[in-house]
């Protein structure tokens, strides 16, 4: 297995090392894995003035899969928009064709008090947000800011939509329903916008495919609403990339901390570029105390969706199930009565639980 390591920026390789240990762990155990390192983001602007090298990106197509940390600091927010890490990431997403962005969002019973809602309304939950990645207004023409007819600048952003790249996020997010609780909910704003009219749409008429699957549609101002009213109605979400990056933040904070959740993005043949769904975090980089298990939950999703190894993925999560049962928390899940653990406690912690 061929995996292209990508630290990126602030607390992104302090984070991925601990995946990258939990990796080596199984690979001592008799699983064959190779690791090759390359930068991005920041990183990449720095060694070759690109957020995304050529070296990097040919790196990425070439392996089986891609682990990344995190991209963005404060100092590369001066830079000319095209080189800003940001633009790393949305490229590599569009370069390895990764259109599909899954996002959990579980509670581990351990954390129940760490979120932000009452226990009783988060205990037990189990969400799986879908977000299409490679489309929407991140990625929409025309865009940019000019000047107007009247002289004044103005800022243009085009969210837009094909048919076929609707059927074919429908389909993630109905197949994953299949192997759930067949409940899906897809979410737009269909009175107010043409692009996810055609969504519910092209979603509606695709659920005769999947007649066993229980399918509701939702506003998603009401959906984030209902995202912190009664979070345990939702069992598998569906969206567009802009909502899908906003509902998915907000999902984490029932976790306890964006800290604690993974995400897989995924091409038409489960290729993947694997990532915490948290950022760079540069307020607290060099410092020790990221939390790395949405990293080492990532890595997990690899084994089980590039891989295929279902075994191995349910060792990594069992040990973090462990490690928080043992009472090790990091700084953004710390409560009082449990111990306080660095970013690097907490991936050795993981790997004795192995």
């Amino acid at each position: 297995m061929k995996i292209a390591v990508l630290p990126g920026d602030g607390i992104g390789p302090e984070i991925v090392a601990q995946a990258v240990k939990v990796l080596k762990a199984l690979a001592s155990d008799g699983m064959k894995i190779e690791l090759e390192q390359a930068h991005i983001g920041g990183a990449g602007y720095d060694a070759a003035g690109d957020p995304l090298p050529e070296a990097t990106m040919k790196l990425a197509q070439d392996s089986d899969a891609v682990l990344l940390g995190a991209v963005g600091g404060w100092q590369y927010d001066t830079l000319p928009r095209p080189m800003r890490p940001e633009q790393g990431l949305l490229r590599i997403r569009k370069g390895m064709g990764v259109f599909a962005n899954l996002r959990p969002a579980l509670l581990y019973p351990e954390l129940a008090s760490a979120s932000t809602l009452k226990p009783e309304v988060v205990s037990g939950l189990d969400i799986m947000i879908v977000r299409e990645l490679t489309g929407d207004i991140y990625f929409g023409q025309p865009r940019g800011i000019q000047l107007n007819e009247n002289g004044e600048r103005e800022g243009i952003n085009t969210m837009r939509y094909s048919e076929s790249e609707i059927r074919r996020i429908a389909k993630v997010g109905y197949e994953i329903a299949m192997k759930r609780n067949r409940k899906l909910c897809s979410v737009d704003k269909a009175n107010v916008l043409e692009t996810t009219e055609l969504w519910r749409e092209i979603v509606t008429v695709m659920n005769k495919d999947y007649p066993d699957v229980e399918l509701s549609h939702m506003y998603v101002d009401n959906a984030a609403m209902q995202l912190v009213r009664a979070p345990k109605q939702f069992d598998v979400m569906i969206t567009g990339n802009i909502f899908g990056d906003i509902l998915s933040d907000e999902a984490s904070m029932l976790t306890g901390s964006i800290g604690m959740l993974p995400s897989a993005s995924l091409d038409a043949c489960n290729k993947g570029l694997y990532e915490p769904s948290h950022g760079s975090a540069p307020d607290i980089a060099g410092q020790d105390i990221a939390n790395p298990l949405a990293t080492i939950l990532s890595a997990a999703m690899m084994l089980r969706y590039t891989f295929n190894n279902e075994e191995s993925a349910t060792r990594v999560e069992n040990a973090v199930k462990k490690v928080l049962a043992q009472g090790y928390r990091t700084v953004d899940i710390y409560t009082e009565g449990t111990r306080k653990t660095s970013c690097s406690e907490m991936g050795d912690a993981v790997v004795k639980n192995l």
